[in-house]
């Protein structure tokens, strides 16, 4: 044992000498072409070329991670984001439908009040919060009632003519009988010739008829009709509708005539309720009625008993003459004799 120790041991410095020469002399080497020539710069980058994927391999499952990490976050912040920006543009239309609406409702507000007629004083607005429509009833109702001055027989306008009258006037709504109701009729007036005759409701929401114009009366298409102001509740000279279709059959005395509506029956959510002048000329003439009382001052003539009759005798004759006069009723007739002979008169 003793003698391959010390056989080994000259053996193995000799060779760590040499091998630390030859790696000195290589460093140096290294060094001198790196100093000169960049050398070595090529060499470390194909050395991290070779390495990066190495790199990749280990910095994949903290990248990965951080990667899926970031895509939940960015998709929780888009979700938040689109939520929000959906409310704010649903908050933006409701506004710009609330601005259309309430510029809609100015327009109509000044259409109505542009188109009140000289004769009313006062005009109250209303808004439709109700409607029937169908070919028997054509009615409306409106969020105005008595506590607002409202009054059964009340002329309503809309927009761009006249609407109906109020039927029945509830506390705080007002249900509104339309023209286009087949159970009413207007009195109206042709602005070119003064023909008055009365229109009435065809259940049609588009239109008027006038059932009692005879086949010779001078009515065409495109004439426009205006209240008469007769009948008591509309005022004379407000628009109502235009002539759309004039038929006249031989087979019939009467001229067949439709007219269309000039107010929106359906479309317009303003009306209006109006008050008149009662001593303007224009104002609706109301029908004569007597006081329930009778007029004190009016006081039956008196009146005297007629005189009594007089009785005219009556001329002698042999025929029985006949009295003026009824003789009285308490006067009872003489007898007559028993004779044969005839009776003579007596005076």
């Amino acid at each position: 044992m003793a003698a391959f120790a010390n056989h080994s041991l000259p053996q193995r410095a000799p060779a760590a000498g040499l091998r630390f020469f030859i790696y000195a002399l290589l460093a140096l080497t290294l060094m001198v072409l790196d100093q000169r020539g960049g050398w070595l710069e090529r060499v470390r980058y194909g050395l991290q070329a070779a390495a990066y994927p190495l790199q990749l391999a280990m910095n994949s499952p903290s990248a990965a991670w951080n990667w899926t990490t970031k895509i939940f976050e960015a998709r929780a912040d888009l979700q938040a984001e689109n939520t929000r920006l959906r409310d704010a543009n649903r908050r933006l239309r409701l506004a710009n439908m609330r601005q259309a609406a309430l510029e809609q409702e100015n327009a109509q507000l000044r259409g109505l009040r542009n188109r009140l007629p000289t004769l009313a004083p006062k005009w109250l607005p209303g808004e439709v919060i109700g409607t029937e429509s169908s070919t028997l009833r054509q009615r409306l109702t409106i969020n105005r009632g008595a506590t607002n001055g409202v009054h059964k027989g009340q002329a309503v306008i809309a927009n761009d003519g006249l609407l109906g009258q109020t039927l029945r006037v509830g506390p705080w709504s007002t249900e509104i009988i339309l023209l286009t109701d087949p159970e009413h009729a207007v009195p109206v007036q042709i602005v070119r010739n003064g023909l008055r005759t009365l229109a009435v409701g065809s259940g049609d929401p588009d239109s008027l008829t006038l059932p009692y114009l005879p086949i010779q009366a001078d009515i065409k298409e495109g004439d426009l009709l205006v209240t008469s102001g007769l009948g008591g509740v509309f005022p004379q000279g407000y628009p109502v509708a235009r002539v759309m279709q004039v038929r006249r059959d031989g087979s019939s005395p009467l001229a067949q005539v439709r007219a269309a509506p000039l107010a929106a029956v359906e479309r317009d959510r303003i009306v209006a309720f109006l008050w008149f002048e009662d001593s303007h000329p224009a104002a609706p003439a109301a029908p004569a009625t007597a006081p329930a009382g009778g007029d004190p001052s009016l006081q039956p003539l008196a009146t005297t008993a007629p005189p009594a009759p007089v009785p005219i005798p009556a001329p002698a004759s042999t025929s029985a003459p006949t009295p003026a006069t009824a003789p009285p009723a308490a006067t009872p007739p003489e007898p007559r004799p028993a004779a044969s002979s005839p009776a003579e008169p007596r005076p």
